[in-house]
């Protein structure tokens, strides 16, 4: 059980972070995580009393401009990410050219979860520790669940990107997007390849529950979160058109499909998040299924994140199960919401201190072509948790 509950990020782990050796079995998040050496926490730091704030820092950048990292083109690549089981390890061999993807995906999506939560008192932090997450991924939290679905979906975009760019020999285009729309416009330009970024994100990262058999609840859980984030994808395609004729009269418009924004995608899982459903396993018939824990709930949908166990409160720094807790973090002073100073220091108060910070200002646009700023200082108060 301990190994399904971390799969997926033991896999982003894996990859973003293939040179390197590692001491202990980790999953496919781990496997292309960014890390050397050091504790991300992001987008705040960490205080000097904290146990975790004695290690070094990274802002969530970090993760997007280390170098560090090559490109996944040679077999043996495959068989140094330690994360993976041995059928993702030959999907790895097979299909080279798109690990880079998979890898920018695993970026991604940790990217866009710490953007998510960054004003929560769990900002999807990253840690020098497996699972990359802490083992806030190992519990069936809906932490884990939302980690779960915006992995899945960052594979399906990133691999679906690199096959509208041209990048990658085995995919291009969607050509099955052609012709006139019911709409009366023409079908032309270069449609996402949904299909099959959605299909490897399926091979790929649901092997290790699917090998499994998929029976147990935390199983089920992944694979239905997996589907559900990928699905925010799915879901939201939109037409992209541009116009033709003499003066832009739009005579003739061509039109094609494109993902929706990753962030668009971030936006509406967060959603999903803040109304996930907690759920048991129940066998109907010869099927096991998941269904609301509580019965007077509505079912949930396949676009719905599901949840077997409750999370904690995130307050207090916990070694143990790689919690940060909330010492050191910033807040809101005037809010009464989750970024606020009363919630987010969950009733132990917080320091104020002023800061100068320094802005670009009075900024003029200068012919041709440039524009000149200057730099202002003023004082601010800033709020940290005790």
């Amino acid at each position: 059980m301990f190994i399904s509950s971390v799969s997926l990020a033991g896999f982003l782990g894996a990859v973003l972070r293939f040179g390197k050796d590692f001491l202990l079995p980790v999953t496919w998040l781990d496997s292309f995580s960014n890390r050397s050496g050091a504790t991300v926490r992001s987008p705040e730091r960490a205080s000097g009393g904290d146990a975790f704030g004695k290690q070094v820092l990274r802002n969530s950048r970090y993760l997007a401009k280390l170098s560090s990292v090559g490109s996944i083109s040679e077999e043996e690549t495959c068989e140094k990410l330690k994360g993976l089981i041995q059928r993702q390890v030959q999907m790895c061999k097979r299909n080279l050219e798109v690990m880079d993807s998979v890898r920018r995906g695993a970026q991604l999506a940790i990217e866009e979860c710490q953007y998510q939560f960054r004003n929560r008192r769990w900002n999807c932090s990253t840690l020098d520790t497996l699972p990359v997450f802490g083992k806030v991924v190992t519990q069936g939290t809906r932490e884990a669940a939302f980690v779960y679905a915006i992995s899945s979906a960052g594979v399906a975009f990133a691999v679906t990107r690199a096959c509208s760019s041209g990048e990658l020999e085995k995919c291009g285009c969607d050509r099955t997007v052609h012709g006139v729309s019911p709409q009366g416009f023409q079908w032309s330009g270069c449609s996402d390849n949904i299909a099959y970024g959605v299909a490897f994100s399926q091979s790929f990262v649901d092997v290790r529950e699917r090998s499994k058999g998929a029976s147990s609840s935390r199983a089920l859980m992944n694979l239905h979160n997996n589907e559900a984030g990928r699905k925010a994808i799915l879901n939201n395609m939109r037409v992209e058109c541009k116009c033709h004729g003499v003066s832009g009269s739009c005579e003739v418009k061509t039109c094609w499909k494109a993902m929706p924004p990753f962030r668009k995608v971030g936006n509406m899982l967060k959603e999903k998040f803040d109304g996930a459903t907690e759920v048991e396993q129940r066998k109907i018939g010869s099927t096991k299924v998941l269904v609301p824990k509580n019965s007077q709930f509505k079912p949930h949908t396949d676009e719905d994140l599901v949840y077997l166990d409750s999370s904690p409160d995130f307050c207090d720094h916990d070694l143990k199960n790689g919690v940060l807790g909330t010492s050191g973090r910033q807040c809101n002073k005037t809010s009464k919401a989750i970024d606020g100073c009363e919630l987010m220091c969950c009733g132990r108060g917080f320091h104020t201190d002023e800061v100068e910070v320094v802005e670009r200002c009075s900024c003029k646009f200068h012919w041709c072509c440039f524009v000149k700023c200057k730099q202002c200082h003023r004082v601010v108060e800033m709020h940290t948790c005790r």
